[in-house]
């Protein structure tokens, strides 16, 4: 094996280990984006059920919401965490008491515009 055929094997490998890299990056991106999604929907689905058992009507004023759906032994048991390392804010369009409307989401992530939770085709979108 000569010189300039070792080079050019070293050189392969190389490439192929850096696409496999970027390949990698991608793929931890988009499963941080999907889980930050489910924990959204966990949320928004507990919001749903505690009105509707409770007979809160979108709108309405639920004291103690947040206290109410996440909690040992509660509709979520622990609080999310987004695995994108965005924070999470409750009630920010309509208040940390009220039950959304139908349509808008109690629970949003701090990264929802940003490069790292931002899909590359936004044709599925938020």
């Amino acid at each position: 094996m000569t010189l300039l055929e070792l080079t050019v094997v070293i050189l392969v490998l190389m490439t192929m280990i850096s696409v496999l890299f970027f390949g990698a990056q991608a793929w931890k991106r988009g499963s941080d984006r999907a889980l930050c999604i489910i924990n959204i929907q966990a949320v928004q689905k507990s919001v749903r059920s505690y009105s509707n058992l409770y007979g809160f009507d979108p709108g309405a004023n639920a004291p103690g919401l947040q206290g109410q759906i996440i909690g040992l032994g509660k509709f979520v048991e622990t609080t999310p965490e987004c695995p994108g390392g965005g924070s999470y804010t409750y009630g920010a369009v309509y208040g940390n008491d009220t039950v959304p409307p139908l349509g808008e989401l109690y629970m949003e992530c701090s990264l929802k515009s940003s490069d790292e939770h931002l899909p590359d085709n936004l044709t599925g979108g938020w």
